[in-house]
């Protein structure tokens, strides 16, 4: 298979998820056959799936591919923390903004889902708008409390794969199971 780390990954993890082998070929290698071939430069499914066979049998530039493993567990979940944070420093931020206008002086710069509930409470809205802005930041805690939750359980499933998979980084110090789990996916 042509560019199976690339675009055909899922192809290829799919393959070999089902018991067959996949051998990857590179792209400039085929590239070299096409051109050769009776077809030129063209390039169709068929013209590829020849071009990926020849360089893989003759010339023998194929390289076997494995299947994915923990490290691709580690970097599945390294990348769902950090979209889990972005969102919650959008969050933040938006909640920022609103308690801004509920608040003489706004919020504190270190916020915490338990720290704007606390000040939400005391707030008394002065008309439709200012109720409309509380309701909003209520929700808004509400998806941090969320966020906070999957941000820890996120973590909690790193460590767990990091300990399986027998790493000695956590021996480390200043390397705890968040940045283990980056280095190792």
């Amino acid at each position: 298979m042509e560019n199976a780390n690339g675009l055909g990954r899922h192809l290829a993890q799919w393959l070999i998820a089902r018991g067959e082998s996949v051998v990857d070929v590179p792209a400039a290698a085929t590239s070299r056959v096409r051109e050769l071939s009776r077809g030129g430069r063209r390039k169709n499914d068929q013209i590829d799936a020849a071009a990926a066979a020849t360089v893989a049998y003759l010339q023998g530039e194929g390289r076997d591919l494995a299947p994915e493993d923990h490290t691709t567990a580690l970097a599945l979940l390294d990348e769902r923390r950090v979209n889990l944070a972005q969102a919650r420093v959008r969050t933040v931020n938006q909640l920022h903004a609103l308690l801004r206008d509920l608040l003489p002086g706004g919020a504190p710069t270190q916020l915490s889902a338990d720290l704007a509930a606390k000040l939400l409470r005391s707030v008394r809205p002065a008309g439709d708008i200012e109720t409309v802005r509380k309701d909003i930041a209520w929700d808004l805690v509400a998806e941090i409390r969320k966020l906070d939750k999957q941000l820890t359980d996120n973590a909690a499933r790193m460590q767990s794969l990091v300990e399986a998979s027998s790493s000695t980084l956590m021996d480390t110090p200043g390397i705890g199971p968040v940045m283990a789990a980056r280095l190792i996916g």
